[in-house]
């Protein structure tokens, strides 16, 4: 056996030498007197930096060096061997188009480098961040057909600002800037910086924007800087407005009319059938306390636009409401384009004309969707629904939504007694832009606060088991703070919960289980849930967040006015239906991180605790938690994970069932890389286990202990991922590593892998095939 294995290592290190060897060795293509160009690095001569200022600029100025070398992995350039071993295509298609010139790179030769032009480049920037003696020498270093580029900078001492005026003038600009004066990112003391006067003027700009002076740029500003005054490396910064500023950058500007088009369309302006009234007696007709609303055919309350528009007749124009208005307009989703424009109208009292263009999307729409799916639980099935969508129900961008659909899952394998699932339904969903209650709810937010209302009715189908239906309804608010903060608040979220056609099949397999019993009982849920969602991953920034806390709160207040939140023998019930009551929070935490362009890790913690009290001994079935699938420890088929180490191979051969838990706790983690363009590629780990309350006679181990640790599961595997923009299809291959259900002392299961045993893959590998990222 070792001889095998010895001879198997050895023969995988001579194969991966030889690979390595072929693809570094590119230089054997280059032509007579070429040289491959293996980049540049920047060498500073300075003893009076400090270590980390040395290594910034290092950093900033290799990274401004042209052009960039060929691509290299684990010091090898494969995408070079594939460009230098791909014949040249006599075509712009085929095989050896596409390994040449889409996988394969050309190469970047010592000769394509302009070694004068990036001396200049390294002074320049140099001199930018103060360093205004700076000089660039460089050299080449070449050895056996490669060469590297050595630039020399000795940069001399760093420029200190000394001392910032800002130049003044009797003008009404200039007195607004020096009150802007007084935040300003130029300090003494702190380097010259180029980038950091960029900043500053932009600053100074956006200022002004919040003032009234709607056509100022940041060009108009100038800063001049002096470095004769001192001897010791300073410089003085003057701040002022140029002599050629043009007039108009210098007018404070207020708001005359604001006018509302609905429904511009500018097929229509180019056909010349849309005029628009330029003079206050012709909007007469339009007015609506003091916007006006040209709108004829009465397509739109005018109300609608008093609540998004932040510009009133007479106030100073500001930038933030100026965004806020184009915001909130796009977010009432009604409306496809929205166009902004300023007119003048009064260039002596400096008032402009707010003009709002709108361009509606269809009103209506009527979707089909038909998809197909398959999960780790060995079902497969479809679904089809049909969707309509009115975006304009009562004529104030109410959006009216209702949806039909069915859906069957049948099995592929698994246990015989499984059963098909049938599935058909419908639900509607009004969404009010603005927050209907009794009390005023003010929001400064660019986003515009919703009142949901939302009806529904599903009748699912267990063949040979049982019939439930499912009757929900909801209503309550959604806003947002801003881009990264939502709050969703159900006031009242309804579920009813009524079995039907329990079959004697059923009956005699629950008889069993207190849990199969508990699915097909009555239930009656209802009560407030309120999500908070904070979330940054629309920043380009290398780590990025995302977090959702979710409360869900049951029956509360009616336990205490019917008195079931004291323990009686009999449980209080509505219309003859025990009602629930239970306290439910969950917490998911995401974190992601990007390495490069094409490389990141990805990882998320999920926490959840639900408890029962009062009326209740269970959290009802379709509030538990659930662990296992193809978005969770994927390394287990979907929903069989737990509860604690309860063994699901005790359940009665042939039978199986979603195993549910009342705590929940998950670990994710994934390395993400893309090979090529639509084709990534990822590596994971997962660990997690639900658990339950209370003790279950039927699930030995089921309970949430102090050994909660050791019965956490673990998994690993390999995915591959088609992003193909409209939708990405992710194939992920998962091993389980840890079996909380094994004894305590052999749950790790390393020594049981054996990939060359058919069933022990089939009973370890489990194949995940979804849509879009697990996370």
């Amino acid at each position: 056996m070792k001889t095998k294995r010895s001879i198997y290592f050895k023969y995988l290190f001579a194969s991966g030498f030889a690979a390595l060897s072929l693809s570094c060795n590119n230089t054997r293509f280059l032509k007579e007197g070429q040289m491959l160009y293996t980049g540049g690095e920047v060498k500073i001569k300075n003893d009076s930096l400090s270590k980390k200022e040395r290594k910034e600029l290092k950093t900033a100025l290799e990274a401004n060096l042209t052009p960039k070398p060929n691509s290299t992995f684990l010091g090898m350039r494969p995408k070079l061997y594939f460009y230098n071993i791909a014949k040249e295509p006599k075509k712009e298609k085929g095989f050896n188009y596409w390994l040449k010139y889409k996988m394969g790179e050309k190469p970047v030769l010592l000769g394509d480098v302009d070694r004068e032009f990036n001396k200049d480049i390294i002074e320049n920037y140099s001199e930018n961040k103060g360093y205004f003696n700076a000089r660039a020498t460089y050299d080449t270093v070449s050895k056996n057909k490669r060469a590297q580029v050595i630039y020399t900078l000795r940069p001399g001492s760093r420029y200190l600002i000394s001392n910032v005026k800002f130049q003044k003038d009797s003008s009404l600009v200039n007195k607004e800037i020096q009150d802007l004066s007084g935040k300003t990112f130029l300090k003494n003391g702190n380097p010259f910086d180029l980038d950091v006067i960029k900043n500053e003027r932009d600053r100074i700009d956006n200022g002004l924007k919040e003032r009234g002076f709607y056509y100022f740029h940041p060009d108009n500003i100038i800063v001049q800087a002096d470095s004769t005054i001192s001897k010791n490396h300073k410089v003085e910064l003057n701040v002022k407005l140029k002599e050629d500023t043009p007039d108009l950058s210098t007018q404070q500007f207020s708001i005359n009319n604001v006018i509302v088009f609905p429904t511009y369309n500018i097929q229509d302006v180019r056909a010349g059938k849309y005029k628009i009234p330029m003079n206050t007696d012709s909007l007469a007709q339009y007015a609506y306390k003091d916007i006006y609303v040209i709108d004829p055919q009465h397509k739109f309350k005018p109300k609608i636009f008093d609540r998004a528009l932040y510009f009133k007749k007479g106030d100073l124009y500001n930038r933030t409401n100026h965004n806020l208005t184009l915001n909130r307009l796009i977010s009432l989703g009604v409306f496809k384009f929205v166009k902004n424009e300023f007119i003048v109208s009064d260039s002596l009292q400096h008032k402009f004309d707010a003009y709002y263009l709108l361009t509606p999307r269809e009103i209506q729409s009527l979707r089909l969707e038909a998809l197909g799916r398959t999960n780790s639980a060995n079902y497969a099935g479809s679904e089809l629904n049909l969707n309509w969508t009115h975006r304009n129900f009562f004529r104030g961008a109410e959006q009216f939504k209702a949806a039909i659909y069915g859906a069957f899952d049948f099995q592929m394998g698994g246990p015989e007694n499984a059963k098909n699932l049938f599935r058909a339904g419908t639900n509607v969903q009004l969404s009010i832009p603005r927050i209907v209650a009794p009390f005023r709810f003010s929001s400064s937010s660019a986003f515009v606060p919703r009142t949901n209302i939302t009806l529904g009715y599903e009748f699912q189908n267990r063949t040979e088991y049982y019939t439930l239906n499912t009757f929900t309804g909801s209503f309550g608010y959604v806003w947002k703070e801003n881009a990264r903060k939502e709050h969703d608040l159900k006031i009242f979220d309804v579920t009813y919960v009524s079995p039907a056609n329990i079959t004697a099949l059923y009956d005699s397999i629950s008889a069993k289980s207190d849990a199969m019993r508990r699915v097909v009982q009555k239930q009656l849920i209802f009560g407030p849930t309120y999500s908070y969602t904070y979330t940054n991953t629309m920043l380009s920034k290398p780590t990025t967040i995302y977090y959702k806390g979710t409360l869900d709160l049951a029956g509360n207040i009616t336990g205490l006015v019917t008195g079931a939140n004291v323990k009686k023998d009999k449980e209080k019930t509505i219309f003859g239906v025990p009602f629930s009551q239970y306290a439910k929070i969950e917490n998911d935490f995401r974190l992601y991180h990007k390495f490069t362009e094409k490389t990141s890790l990805a990882t998320r913690f999920i926490a959840g605790l639900a408890y029962p009290y009062g009326n209740s001994e269970h959290i009802p079935f379709s509030k538990q938690f659930f662990s296992g699938g193809s978005n969770s420890v994927r390394a287990f088929r979907a929903r069989t994970l737990g509860p604690g180490i309860f063994d699901p191979r005790t359940i009665e051969q042939g039978y199986y069932f979603d195993q549910s838990g009342d705590v929940k706790l998950e670990l994710n983690a994934e390395y993400r890389a893309n090979l090529y363009k639509f084709l990534n590629v990822a590596v994971f780990a997962d660990a997690g286990n639900v658990w339950l309350i209370n003790e279950d006679p039927d699930r030995p181990g089921a309970k949430f202990s102090k050994e909660f640790l050791s019965e956490i599961a673990v998994g690993a595997g390999v995915g591959l991922r088609l992003d193909f923009s409209i939708l990405i299809l992710r194939l992920d291959l998962a091993m389980p590593l840890r079996v909380p259900y094994y004894e305590k002392n052999d749950r790790w299961t390393f020594d049981k892998i054996n990939f060359g045993d058919s069933n022990w893959r089939k009973d370890n590998l489990i194949l995940n095939i979804a849509i879009g990222y697990p996370f």
